[in-house]
Order: structure tokens, then sequence, then C-alpha cells
């Protein structure tokens, strides 16, 4: 038994680091890296901006056939050189971060250049995808739903290649597709309903293909197929998808993310939303490749499946009108014992589509905690689509910093006689510095007034964390190694109850906690190496909380414990969080219910502890404690007394623990 569990928590752990340096290595330092842009001549201006940022340069021979590129997304943004004046385009749809590069380094070099420059936007984000975010959000459901369906028919039934297995994932990808379009689209409004009609077909591709792929390399590996599609899909392609702009990526993960159907989904996604549907040839070439290679190894390998060793399908309905009538059957698209499978994945990848859609795709700030000193009007006329403002008045600068220093407010406005300066917190939210700079500075010009900005950190930020990513990225990794120790330990150990299995998840804690500080704060540089060994015990205590929710879920409801955490935490905690933008951009549904959930505590702990000394962080531990201690009670009572388990028709110990590990959001909350 102990060897058992000893191997199952060293899987889980081995699962989780590889996820964490994947993710976090990936994400962490955004910056450009042989980004194609274009110009019309040289200039001195993108000469001092290449000293900068690594830049694929292409010279056009006319203003047209540059405005061209960055119209099909062939650029991320261009400078065409005037006589008195240039013209900086800009290419917001194709990376978010990539425009607040371009933007700030050619603003700076035209500056030292004494050099007036325009600006000139090509293909705009909207309000409802202000941060580019939808492309990533998108392949959530569709990629999550292509590979948990075809784990959970291989769980179900132990066979990949079987008849009717490819109707399934064709059917199921059309399904899931409508659901996806609808929800993003009319329900939501992450995109037009205009786009719906020429997004439908790419979301049915990326599935299917993902579904397809995934039966491909079950049949051929066998029971470790789920764990490969995972690993090469979700945990490797996931994070190479680029999201977030794939000129942005390190290098190498470019080059690695190319290999995989989440880039091309990604691609595809992009181009048909923002550019016309210019460059999704290759895309589409590539998963169409995908798809057709698992066509061929699924009905190779169903025609070598022994027809003496494939039991009878129970997927008929046989009718007899007496005995010398001829017996009719109808062969029925999903077979009786992948009717539950098949459903649940529906049910999951639904909540993926909806949940994560609506809290991540238009992040606008409702009443923002900010700090005012002296008396202006700025403050108000900064207001906007972007954000309301909660005002708290301040005596003075000192006061202000204070407030800052404790993670109290996300900036604040400092104005004199003399002066106005406009201090926003770095560690605070990723989009909040900007969001701050761009309105004030556009109503201090409107009222003829100078303003100067500063960002300002409490804790300066890790070295490899500029846009403070990491705590919310982490996250993720943190949640799935909670809640996939306790399923796992579950299904290695034959029974979900035992006198020390509470200790086991506490240890498997600690030491999944050590090690991820030590890989986060030495190799990636994620973390400040001053918070080394406060962190520890905060990833551990995330960690725990999750794990001991997940076993007395399990120990009260049987298999459906797992799948009601994987709910509660993933569908509706994590969406909650408020990720690297802050709670404060969220909706009121969500940012209602993120105080109440583990994964809200858990990133504010976390954050505050890094970067605001502490500050803030008793309501979110005494959260976690409670959670913690009741399911620590809740667990030790129940596996003391040896309570009769729990079982559920139709979903057993496999199917939930598969449902754990295949259900994983790819990459952090946007």
């Amino acid at each position: 038994m102990a060897k058992k569990s000893v191997v199952a928590l060293v899987t889980v752990g081995v699962l989780v680091l590889v996820f964490a340096v994947c993710l976090v290595s990936a994400v962490q330092l955004l910056a450009p890296r042989e980004m194609p842009f274009g110009v019309t001549a040289s200039s001195p201006v993108v000469d001092a901006v290449q000293k900068e940022y690594s830049l694929d340069i292409t010279t056009y021979s006319s203003e047209a056939d540059l405005m061209s590129a960055a119209a099909k997304g062939d650029i991320y943004g261009g400078y065409i050189v005037g006589s008195s004046a240039d013209t900086l385009v800009t290419v917001p749809a194709k990376s978010f971060f990539g425009e607040v590069y371009v933007r700030g380094g050619f603003a700076d070099a035209a500056k030292k250049a004494d050099r007036s420059i325009t600006v000139t936007p090509v293909a705009p984000l909207p309000t409802a995808d202000r941060t580019g975010a939808l492309v990533g959000l998108l392949l959530l459901p569709t990629l999550v739903g292509g590979y948990m369906v075809a784990s959970l028919m291989f769980s179900a039934s132990q066979r990949a290649a079987a008849p009717g297995r490819i109707a399934i994932v064709f059917a199921f990808a059309a399904v899931v597709a409508v659901i996806t379009g609808v929800a993003a689209g009319p329900l939501i409004g992450a995109f037009p309903t205009s786009h719906l009609w020429t997004l439908l077909p790419c979301f049915f591709l990326v599935t299917a293909v993902v579904g397809l792929s995934a039966v491909a390399i079950q049949a051929v590996v066998g029971k470790l197929g789920s764990l490969v599609v995972a690993l090469l899909f979700v945990i490797i392609g996931g994070s190479a998808a680029g999201g977030g702009g794939v000129a942005l990526l390190p290098t190498y993960w470019q080059k690695i993310g190319a290999l995989f159907p989440p880039r091309h989904a990604i691609e595809l996604y992009r181009n048909v939303r923002y550019f016309d549907g210019n460059n999704i040839i290759t895309p589409v070439a590539v998963l169409v490749a995908y798809g057709a290679v698992s066509l061929v190894v699924i009905v190779a390998m169903t025609r070598r499946a022994d027809p003496a060793s494939t039991p009878k399908p129970a997927d008929t309905d046989e009718a007899t009108a007496g005995d010398d009538a001829p017996r009719t059957a109808r062969r029925r698209l999903v077979p009786k014992d992948l009717v539950a499978p098949v459903a649940f994945s529906l049910i999951l990848t639904t909540l993926f589509a909806v949940n994560y859609m609506s809290s991540g795709h238009e992040p606008v700030a409702d009443n923002m905690p900010f700090g005012v000193v002296g008396s202006t009007s700025l403050a108000d006329a900064a207001q906007g689509d972007l954000f309301t403002l909660d005002i708290t008045k301040y005596d003075d600068q000192a006061a202000a910093t204070t407030a800052m220093d404790r993670g109290e407010i996300y900036g604040a406005l400092i104005a004199s006689d003399s002066s106005t300066e406009l201090m926003v917190v770095s560690t605070i939210s990723d989009i909040s510095p900007l969001d701050l700079a761009g309105n004030f500075e556009k109503a201090a010009a409107s009222a003829n007034e100078t303003i100067s900005v500063k960002a300002y950190a409490p804790t300066p930020l890790a070295e490899k964390d500029p846009f403070a990513l990491v705590p919310a990225t982490l996250l993720v990794v943190l949640l799935i190694g909670g809640y996939m120790s306790a399923a796992l330990l579950t299904t290695t150990v034959g029974s979900a109850s035992g006198r020390w299995r509470g200790l086991w998840l506490a240890g498997f804690s600690v030491v999944t906690g050590l090690i991820l500080d030590l890989v986060t704060t030495y190799w990636l540089d994620g973390f400040p190496k001053d918070s080394f060994w406060v962190a520890w015990p905060i990833l551990s205590l995330i960690i725990l909380v999750v794990a001991l929710f997940a076993a007395v879920m399990r120990r009260v409801l049987g298999p459906a414990g797992i799948v009601v955490t994987l709910i509660v935490i993933l569908q509706f905690g994590n969406p909650s969080s408020g990720g690297s933008n802050g709670a404060a951009y969220l909706t009121p549904f969500w940012n209602g219910i993120g105080p109440f959930l583990p994964p809200r505590n858990a990133f504010l702990l976390l954050r505050n502890t890094l970067y605001f000394d502490g500050h803030g962080i008793t309501q979110p531990l005494a959260v976690l404690a409670t959670y913690a201690v009741v399911g620590a009670v809740i667990l030790g009572f129940l596996d003391w007394y040896r309570s009769p388990e729990l079982s559920v028709p139709g979903l057993d110990e496999d199917d939930a623990t598969q449902a754990a590990g295949v259900a994983i959001p790819v990459g952090p909350l946007p």
C-alpha cells in the first residue's frame, strides 16, 4: 500500500513540475523575439529600437504595401518614414503586449532622436476583447473537449480504436463547435455574431483533430495514451500556443509550438476573427494533416482488432415482429456504455466555454480602488469604458504611498500647485498600469495639463516576471496538483478511505511546494529570491487545501466527488480568482463568488506575500486555513471510522480520475 501511494504521488509530482516549468517559462517573460516588423526606409529610430528588441525587419516598397501587410497580419507593426514626421503602425490584434512594446519602444526612441511620430492602429482590438485574450479562451473548450471525450471513452471501454469511434468524435466536435460559438458570440458577446459562421468550421476542425489525434495515440500507446496526449497537446502544446503573440514567446517555444495543434488553432482563430482569413493555409493544412494521419491510424488499428476478442457492442435496439419475422437492428451513434463519458465531457466542455469566456474576455474594472492627494478634476475625467474608480482621499503622498505598499489601491494621483504625478502599482495587475496611464494622459491633454507617470512597486518584480504573471500562472499548477494527488491516490490504492490518507496528502503538499518554490525562484527567476522561505509554506498550503477538499468530496460523494471538485475549483474558483488582471477587473458575479472559494484566496495570499510584504493576507489566510482544518477533520473522521463509500451508477473511479487528469486549463487566466 505504501509503495503504491508513493508511486502515485511521485507521478503526480513529476507531471506538476513539468507543467510548471513549461507554463511559467513560456509566459513569464513576454518580449519581442525576431518579431516581424515592416519599414519603408531606414531610420535611426528603428535602429535604436532594434538595439532593445529583436525585430525581424522587412522593407516594403511603399506605404500601401506595408499597410496591406499589417492588415493581413503579416507583421506586428511598421514604421513609415516621412519627410518631416514619421508614422508608427501598430497591430493590436496580432498581440496586445506586442503593441505595448512597439508603442513604448518607438515613442522613447523617437523622443531621443527628436523625431515626431503619429500612431496608426491597424486591426484594433474591440472592448469586448480588449487584451486579445479571445483566441486563447476559444482554444480552451475546443482543445480540452477534444482530448477529454477521447480519454473518457477509452477509460470507459478500455478500447481506443473501435467501430463508430470516429463518428462519435465528429458528432461531438460539431456539438462543441456550436456551443463554443453560440456561447462566445451571441450569448456573451466576445465576438460579433457576424463572425459566427466563419468561426464555427474552425471550432469543429480543431475539436475533431484533437479528438481524433487522441484516439489514434491511445490506440497505439494503450493506457498511457491519455497521459501522452495531455503532455504533448496541453502541457507542451498549450504552453507554446502563443495566445499572447507567437513572436513574444522564447525562441525555443516558438519552434516547439509549431509542431502541435494548439499553435495552429490559435493562429486560425486569430486570422479568421481579425485578419479576414488571411494566412490560414498553413494552420488549416497542419490541422488537416493531423486529422488525416489520425484517421488512417484509427481505421488501421480497428481493422487489426481480433473479431473473436471483441465483445458484441451493446449499441443496438432489437425488435421482432414474431418468431418468423426478420430481426431488425438500429445502430446507436453513441453506445450505451459511452453515453455517460460523452455526456460528462460535453458538460465540462460547456463550462469551459461559458465560465472562462464570461470572466476573462472583457476585463473592465468596476470601482478600482484609487487614491488622490490634493485637488484635481483629472480623476473624474480619466474614468471611462476601461475603468471606474473608487476614490479615496489622502492627506499627503506618504499616506497614499503607504496604501500602495499595503496593496489597498491600484495607484494614486498626486496633485500639487507645481506638478501632477500619477503613480501606478505595477505588482498589483498586469493591465491596470497601462489603463491608468493611458486614460490619465488623455484626460490631462484634454485639460491642457502636464502629468508625469511613475511605476511603483513596493517590492520589485522578480527578474523574469516584468508583468507580474507568474503568481497567477503557477496558481493553475497548484490547483491541478492538489486535486490530481487526491484522485490518483484513491485510484492507485483502490479505496477512498485510509487512516493515513491525510498525512500522505500533507507530505505530498510539503515536498511538491518546496520543489516548485525552488524551480520558480532559482531556476526560472519568477519569484523574488528574498521570498523563498515564506513562499514555500504558502505553495504547500494551497496544494493541501485543494487535495483535502477533493479527498473529502470523494469520500462523501463517491467518484462524483472528483467531478464536483473539478467544477468548484476549476470551473468556478479559477475564473473568479482575478488572475494577473486583478479582482477589480472581474464582472460582479465572478467578483462576488471569488472570496468564498480557495483559488481567489490562494492567489491573494501568494501575491500579497511576495509583493506587498504580507499586507492584506489575514482574510485569505483565514479562509484557506478554515478549508484545510475543516477538510482535515472531516476526512480524518470518515477515514478513522471507515464509513461506507458511496458508489455512483454510471461513474466509476477510473472515469473520475481520468476526468481529473484531462480537465486542465490551457495556460493561466488571462
